[in-house]
């Protein structure tokens, strides 16, 4: 799966990748990246923390503007650096190669991976709905302490978590066809699936108690969770935070949408295809996530969104609708959106360590093609490291319960990745003034306003995260700063011992 090979008249005789992707398949991409099991959930932790139907539809708004103001911007530098490895290269030419490394680092060590094991896990968790065999409790390997706090142990759910991420790199191993033929089939599925489970909450399940509750009452807040101790939504700054914070699910529902420039070098005609596949895929989605938001609280009063059971809010509103039937329903919809999405991340993500591999900041043998025109090393590297990270598990000794590790450093990565976001949005600007002369076939709309605002924006949730979560987000920096020294290693050494 790892041998390198001559270029072939099929391919790109200055990269050796086959430009397979056109128009529909970027745009599956965007959009099966973007959609996985966040949208059938966050709503209930976001409402309990904002307290009312309207303002849980203004976060939602919040996240739509800053998404589409990110896409839009970062258009342009798709459109101008059409390489693989996306924010990768961006950053290293906006900023300089220390930036691009951090932001490779942090996504080959959790980001990437860590999302691509929790995408698997939820996909197994799922499965065991229909398969009671598949359980967390069901071990093959019992957990194993490694400390008071830490174990190790491999269930039912864990293996077969293990065995989607080794098919779908198998798969994607060989070639761009077959990688974007599965990410086409499910994206689709899970779009239909989604956009089926808005028709029914809005023209099926709709009643009246729930208009009452959620839409004459539309910003009264109740059952408010608190932001941190004694300090909730009630206020108008306490409900500024708590939009703020709330973020965290919602912005982070809507992630990775720009994982299709990743494999940029792969993409028909990628300085027009790409700004245009990055907008129209986060428009659609966007579209999707309010109205499924609009379609749980025409269903369900607000109260029960805040109490659905396991925060399953999607699954509350197929019960409502069809007693019984919501649990199946729901768990075969959201197994089609996690493999599909799960693709997409496999297939991208391997693009970026094969790009930092060409400059001699990742194992060098990661920098290669196989015979399919794919970066088969990079995608067995990825690979071994998400399963590797499905493993470990969080102990609370206190109430003899365990977690996952990758749930806990995807915590704190979570305001990190919105460091190298925002940096990146920066970049047009950067590169506007010391660039000037670079072809851009497309340029920002809405320059300089557009990325401004995402830049305030993002910026002001992260001083909110860091201040208001800052458990969760501190140690996030102490991840990427690790990522210092290594690169001064590699560079001292230039990667030659790897």
């Amino acid at each position: 799966m790892d041998h390198s090979v001559p270029v072939t008249d099929r391919a790109s005789k200055t990269t050796g990748f086959i430009r397979e992707l056109g128009l529909f398949d970027s745009v599956m991409i965007v959009i099966g990246t973007m959609i996985g099991s966040g949208i059938f959930i966050v709503p209930a932790d976001m409402a309990r923390t904002i307290g009312s139907s309207g303002w849980l539809l203004m976060a939602w708004v919040v996240t739509g503007v800053l998404t589409i103001a990110a896409a839009i911007s970062y258009g342009e530098l798709a459109s101008m650096i059409p390489e693989a490895g996306g924010m990768y290269v961006y950053l290293r030419e906006a900023f300089s190669p220390i930036w691009g490394f951090l932001y490779g680092w942090t996504l080959f060590t959790v980001i990437q991976t860590g999302t691509i094991a929790a995408v698997a896990v939820a996909f197994a968790r799922y499965a065991g709905i229909l398969f009671p065999a598949i359980s967390e409790t069901s071990y093959i390997v019992p957990p194993i302490h490694l400390s008071s706090g830490y174990a190790i142990s491999l269930s039912t759910t864990q293996l077969l978590a293990i065995a989607v991420i080794a098919l779908l790199t198998w798969t994607n191993s060989l070639g761009i066809k077959y990688g974007k033929i599965v990410q086409n089939l499910f994206t689709v599925a899970k779009t239909g699936a989604l956009l089926g489970l808005i028709i029914l909450g809005v023209f099926i399940g709709r009643n009246a108690a729930a208009i009452h509750a959620n839409f004459d009452h539309f910003w009264q807040q109740s059952n408010l969770t608190p932001i941190t101790a004694g300090f909730t939504a009630a206020t108008t700054f306490g409900l500024f935070i708590a939009i703020c914070v709330s973020q965290s699910g919602s912005l982070f529902s809507a992630d990775s949408w720009h994982d299709i420039t990743f494999a940029a070098g792969e993409v028909k005609d990628p300085r027009r295809t790409l700004p245009r596949a990055l907008i129209i895929g986060t428009v659609v989605v966007i579209a999707l996530y309010l109205l499924a938001n609009v379609a749980y609280l025409l269903t369900l009063p607000l109260s029960a969104i805040q109490n659905a059971p396991a925060d399953r809010v999607a699954t509350a509103v197929v019960d409502a609708i069809a007693p019984g039937f919501g649990g199946i329903a729901m768990a075969i919809a959201i197994m089609v959106s996690t493999f599909g999405c799960d693709n997409s991340l496999i297939l991208a993500g391997a693009r970026v360590y094969y790009a930092m591999a060409r400059s001699g900041l990742f194992l060098r043998s990661a920098g290669t093609l196989n015979k399919a025109h794919v970066p088969g090393r990079s995608l067995l590297v990825q690979g071994i490291w998400a399963s590797a990270l499905v493993l470990p598990r969080t102990f609370n000794p206190a109430t003899r319960q365990y977690g996952n590790l990758y749930s806990n450093l995807l915590d704190y990565v979570i305001s990190s990745a919105l460091i190298f976001y925002i940096l990146t949005i920066a970049g047009v600007i950067r590169l506007r003034q010391t660039r000037p002369n670079l072809d851009r076939p497309y340029r920002a709309l809405g320059y300089p306003v557009v990325p401004i605002i995402y830049i305030l924006g993002a910026a002001t949730i992260l001083w909110a995260l860091f201040m208001y979560r800052p458990s969760s987000t501190w140690p996030g920096l102490v991840i990427v700063l690790i990522g210092v020294p290594v690169y001064l290693i590699l560079r001292r050494r230039g990667a030659s011992e790897f």
